[in-house]
């Protein structure tokens, strides 16, 4: 499809990001990839504490995590509590359509943040507010991060439904920072729209706990969904301590037997297809009780195949699978390296580095390379001049 206007789709757009870490600046990112302007307001004396997020290649403060999630945006350092610097702030509200911020709510009143303050400086701006928690509950002023908000949503309690082990334990990953991240970009996404139709700005409130525990729990509310509950909290199929990768002659693979007339080819392909002429593999619903016994014996045939011999045989029985790679040899997927998901570009003062493309991709929107993350107030003299 050739593109309409051939430019990006919130072209015109401009936002002011106040936030730091993941959650807020994962958001902006996004909304940057889609052609927004973004101005990253940062604090002196070392900005967002992201930049140091693992090790950098020259530049402190210019660390791997930073650069995941910071480009196409403009960096400006000011310290609100200056009034020179706070004046400048209200001057890049003033002009602005979104103002994104992570700071508490009392944080930001003191700082005349709040969204009455801002509102007034422009009476259409949609003031996106990251928040831990919903600011209308005993939470509302409790500092939050990733590891508070898995702890607080319950799912630290998954991984000894699995494996048996009683310790709480972490996602290896800033689920809740990115899950919220997204929650944010649809929530400024459909207050433009509204104020398209409408003329009107808004107060929009996105609070991780609420953000999280609504994508937990989609599959793990499980059976407290009714009132009394009917069977235990958790989707069975995630926690079956079964369900894992199966192991092969040099390493493992996921395969993916989701339903009931997977078994058989599965079976066959493994080379034991007699297994389910046992009684307890009678039905569907007897092959769905014993599901334990059949990923065990995958398990035990698996190992007879290397991972790119299973792998092979798999896809062409139209089988879900795929080698469980390490994740040191990500950059190496043929598939990623085939659809130009990594995409090796030079920094202006990094060097060379690997960037992620935007994994969505919109056939009436002109392709368009993004700058590159900023260092700590690359564009700050460019902008205090014009204020």
């Amino acid at each position: 499809m050739t593109p309409g206007d051939g430019q990006p789709m919130l072209s015109g757009i401009k936002v002011i990001d106040l936030t730091s870490v993941v959650f807020g600046p994962y958001c902006t990112q996004t909304l940057a990839d889609l052609g927004a302007e973004v101005i990253k307001v940062e604090a002196p004396p070392w900005g967002d504490l992201f930049r140091r997020a693992g090790k950098p290649a020259v530049t402190p403060g210019m660390g791997p995590g930073f650069l995941a999630i910071n480009r196409g945006k403009q960096s400006v350092m000011l310290d609100l509590k200056q009034p020179g610097d706070a004046a400048v702030m209200r001057a890049l509200l003033a002009e602005a359509d979104v103002f994104v911020l992570n700071v508490r709510g009392k944080a930001a009143e003191r700082l005349g943040l709040d969204y009455a303050s801002v509102r007034a400086l422009k009476p259409d701006i949609i003031y996106l507010h990251c928040v831990g928690f919903g600011q209308d509950g005993p939470y509302a002023d409790l500092p939050a991060y990733d590891d508070v908000i898995q702890a607080a949503s319950g799912a630290t309690s998954l991984a000894r439904r699995v494996d048996g082990n009683p310790a709480a334990r972490y996602i290896p990953s800033l689920i809740a920072d990115k899950v919220s991240g997204l929650h944010g970009v649809y929530a400024v996404l459909a207050a433009l729209i509204h104020r398209m139709r409408t003329g009107e700005g808004q107060l929009v409130e996105v609070p991780m706990l609420e953000a999280f525990t609504s994508f937990m729990l989609i599959e793990h509310l499980g059976g407290l969904t009714f009132d009394p509950p009917n069977a235990p909290s958790c989707y069975a199929r995630q926690v079956d301590p079964h369900r894992q990768p199966f192991p092969t002659s040099d390493g493992y693979i996921s395969i993916a037997a989701y339903t009931d007339r997977d078994w058989l080819p599965l079976l066959t392909l493994l080379g034991n297809p007699g297994f389910l002429d046992a009684p307890e593999f009678a039905t569907p619903a007897d092959r769905f009780r014993n599901l334990a016994l059949l990923y065990a014996e995958v398990a035990r045939l698996t190992p007879g195949f290397t991972t790119l011999d299973l792998a092979t045989r798999c896809a062409a029985a139209n089988l879900p699978a795929q080698p469980a790679r390490d994740i040191d040899d990500i950059l190496n997927d043929p598939h990623l390296q085939a659809t130009g998901f990594f995409r090796r570009r030079t920094h202006p003062t990094e060097g060379a580095y690997y960037e992620m493309r935007a994994p969505v991709k919109f056939g009436a929107a002109a392709v368009r390379d993004t700058i590159p993350p900023p260092v700590l107030d690359q564009q700050g003299e460019a902008i205090r001049a014009k204020r």
